[in-house]
């Protein structure tokens, strides 16, 4: 359990990569609703982690190796009179052995491959949206950076039918009525590459919607909404 936000730069990059166990991630998305610091903190950090997530396939370590990682980390502060730790300190380093071997496995990669992209690069989204559904809990959050690119996080399950699937919509403006920002792969969070449109604006809608496997076949959104929202600028 997450009992401080204080130092919310390095929860923003365990969070983003999967360092924290269900009960914390649960709390930090929790905390994004109301906090605007975390929010931007977590968008900064998957931008820069960005290219890992887009140029590898997701591999799973042994839970035996993080294991054997915590156990040498025991026995060392057992052989160390100056240095005691609690159970949860252990597990925080642990987590930042963790975040410093897969942050140096991206640093080698980037450059294996001469991506020539900057870590310390930050792109913050130019709108986020808190989609809500009719009983008004909060469904997903999404957040668009503007070029094409979007992120969606379910925060809650959803249920889907067999043949049916999850497609995320935006209202640019009425002239050009309702856009679809890409499909949802089952019942997850995901990022989206969508078509070219103008800048997000504030108060800009967005919905999730039940739609045929495949998305919509008129272009536009046919099946029930599932949860929608206006977007803000993040100051």
């Amino acid at each position: 359990m997450i009992k401080s936000f204080d130092n919310i730069p390095e929860l923003a990059d365990e969070y983003v990569l999967g360092l924290l166990d269900a009960d914390e991630m649960a709390q930090v998305e929790g905390e994004t609703v109301s906090n605007e610091t975390l929010r931007r903190a977590i968008a900064s950090s998957r931008e820069r982690f960005l290219p890992l997530d887009s140029s590898i396939t997701p591999m799973v370590v042994d839970e035996r190796v993080w294991r054997a990682v915590q156990n040498r980390l025991s026995d060392d502060r057992a052989e160390s009179a100056a240095f005691v730790s609690s159970a949860n300190d252990n597990r925080q380093s642990v987590n930042r052995w963790r975040l410093a071997a897969l942050s140096a496995s991206a640093a080698s990669i980037l450059l294996a491959i001469g991506l020539g992209w900057s870590l310390t690069r930050t792109v913050d989204p130019v709108v986020i949206a808190v989609l809500m559904d009719d009983t008004g809990s909060i469904q997903a959050i999404v957040e668009d950076f503007g070029n094409e690119n979007a992120r969606v996080r379910l925060l809650n399950n959803v249920e889907i039918p067999a043949g049916k699937t999850i497609q995320l919509w935006t209202l640019p403006s009425q002239e050009v009525g309702p856009v679809s920002l890409g499909l949802l792969e089952g019942a997850h969070s995901t990022q989206l590459k969508g078509p070219d449109l103008p800048l997000p604006r504030g108060e800009q809608l967005y919905e999730l919607t039940l739609e045929p496997a495949g998305g919509s076949p008129v272009g536009r959104p046919t099946g029930p909404i599932l949860s929608k929202g206006y977007a803000k600028i993040p100051l």
